[in-house]
């Protein structure tokens, strides 16, 4: 952005629905979320010569995800090495698998060392945005029903924003404090007191042994087990981040072999199950061989922690402490079945009340969910909202960015969008993508960029026919209890393929298969 910034967003603040039509927009993009997605939608924009853009961000800072998680124990779930931008690797890590603290200062580092900051509106909701069919571009709802235009929009708001609670009797009228991982409460002192955690997900497995060093008794309630392996995690000592730093070659050495070991591990055993299912075998006799091992003593609860479910039917996980929390004398595995809370506590099938002093919520987020992705009203050409479609005609996205009837809009994470290994090649390619498209539509001074629906119908298919070998609809995933399932029953969070397979696509697929088009009032 150029320095008259502030004059831009005063003038274009003051735009309202009521607004006479305009063809030429505030800006040519406008980035929705400043996150992970969001930053690298900016810094190659900007890699491309295209400075006419502003990101909207809802919070206060950057960060997207590990600004808000700051539950105790958070962590990436795989190595640092391969968990960063590959344009902006980073050698000070402070751990193989980095806390989240970690990663929420590498965006802040990222954002200022691009020069973002003075391109980003804070503290700005979008509510909704509406294609202008007449003039070719999009009107977006801000705060206090102001309007801003843009050619298109990049939506970068990522999948893990919106906590989900669960659906239980009384959740309401619990009497204690009642605190969701998504938006954690750090005030609260936690020590010597009763805590009951629902939830056993990845989330819960990072904070459960946390929790079980400091508090007075941890009820924690499983409703479906998880896989986890042993995590090969540890201190990098000065000497390596300074030969990180001394030597590139060797940074990319280490992130090319915690990439391909990734890759077999949480693609190639998910994606290609039919074609390599000794490869989930190994890893479920890993994962069970763990149990045994952090819990040698404990063969009462050796099955209630295994999952009936095939490794990869939901996103594993990595810890080695975990099982072993459950031998502490302070930490019980509650397996009955919650009947309801209670304003003291909360009560099983069984009978039993649990008394509970803080009730914590590893439930999750909303991910392919209306109101979720999207986040906010995205109204097309044809006067749907993109939400209502993928919730009754099935979600699906060409190359897990664009969709037929919304043109000049960008999803970073759209329906079977996902790199298993890591989120940041998911960013990678399909910024690589939408970025293609926005620069051929200014080569050819189109204002309308929009993929042929025969291109994408033909795509929906492959990815249906792909589908058809992954671990989702072969390993008795219907237990799981997974987020990767919608409504439908699909699993549209998965790219069925391997991230070589998405990266090479996100810049070599024929930029033909869109239609470019200029509104008469340009």
């Amino acid at each position: 952005m150029t320095s008259s910034y502030t004059d831009t967003i005063s003038e274009t603040s003051k735009n309202t629905r009521n607004t006479s039509p305009q063809s030429e927009p505030d800006y040519e993009v406008v980035i929705i979320g400043a996150g992970i997605s969001g930053l690298a939608s900016a810094i190659k924009l900007r890699g491309e010569k295209i400075d006419s853009f502003l990101i909207l961000e809802r919070a206060s800072g950057v960060g997207g995800t590990w600004r808000d998680n700051q539950y105790p124990g958070i962590a990436v779930d795989i190595s640092s090495f391969t968990y960063s931008y590959s344009f902006e690797q980073n050698p000070n890590w402070s751990r193989v698998f980095a806390p989240g603290e970690d990663l929420h200062n590498y965006t802040k580092r990222v954002a200022a060392k691009y020069g973002l900051y003075s391109s980003i509106q804070f503290n700005t909701s979008v509510s909704r945005a509406e294609f202008d069919q007449s003039n070719h571009l999009w009107r977006l709802d801000i705060n206090d029903n102001k309007v801003i235009t843009a050619r298109h929009i990049i939506s970068a708001t990522g999948g893990l924003i919106s906590p989900k609670e669960p659906d239980i009797e009384g959740l309401k009228s619990f009497g204690g404090v009642t605190i969701h991982t998504g938006r954690w409460d750090s005030s609260v002192d936690l020590k010597g007191k009763r805590v009951s955690v629902i939830g056993t997900g990845a989330t819960a497995v990072q904070l459960v042994p946390e929790l079980a060093k400091t508090v007075g008794q941890l009820n924690v309630f499983q409703r479906t087990p998880i896989w986890i392996l042993k995590k090969p995690d540890g201190e990098i000592p000065a000497w390596c981040k300074s030969a990180l730093r001394l030597v590139p070659m060797l940074q990319k050495t280490v992130r090319l072999a915690t990439d391909s070991l990734s890759e077999s591990v949480m693609v190639l055993s998910a994606i290609y199950y039919k074609q390599v299912p000794w490869l989930v075998r190994m890893a479920e006799k890993a994962g069970t061989n763990n149990i045994k091992h952090q819990l040698p003593d404990r063969k009462d609860l050796w099955e209630k922690l295994t999952p009936k479910y095939g490794f990869g039917c939901k996103r594993p996980s990595f810890s080695n402490e975990y099982f072993a929390s459950f031998g502490k004398e302070n930490v019980d595995l509650v397996t009955s079945s919650i009947e309801r809370i209670t304003k003291t506590g909360i009560k099983t099938t069984d009978g039993k009340l649990h008394k509970t002093d803080v009730l914590v919520l590893a439930t999750g987020f909303r991910v392919f969910e209306k109101g979720n992705l999207p986040s906010y009203e995205v109204i097309g050409k044809t006067g749907q909202d993109l939400g209502d479609f993928w919730e009754k005609e099935r979600h699906q996205s060409y190359e897990g960015v664009s969709v037929p009837n919304y043109p000049n809009f960008y999803t970073i994470l759209g329906p079977y969008a996902l790199i298993a290994t890591s989120y940041f090649k998911t960013v990678e390619g399909n910024t690589t993508h939408a970025i293609r498209c926005i620069k051929e539509g200014l080569n050819r001074n189109a204002t309308s960029v929009e993929i042929k629906q025969h291109v994408h119908d033909a795509y929906f298919k492959d990815i249906q026919k792909r589908q058809k070998n992954t671990v989702f609809f072969n390993n008795n995933c219907g237990v799981a209890n997974s987020y990767y399932f919608d409504v439908h029953g699909d699993a549209p969070m998965l790219r069925p393929s391997t991230s070589v397979e998405s990266l090479w696509r996100a810049k070599h697929f024929p930029l033909d298969n869109y239609r470019y088009t200029t509104t008469k009032a340009y």
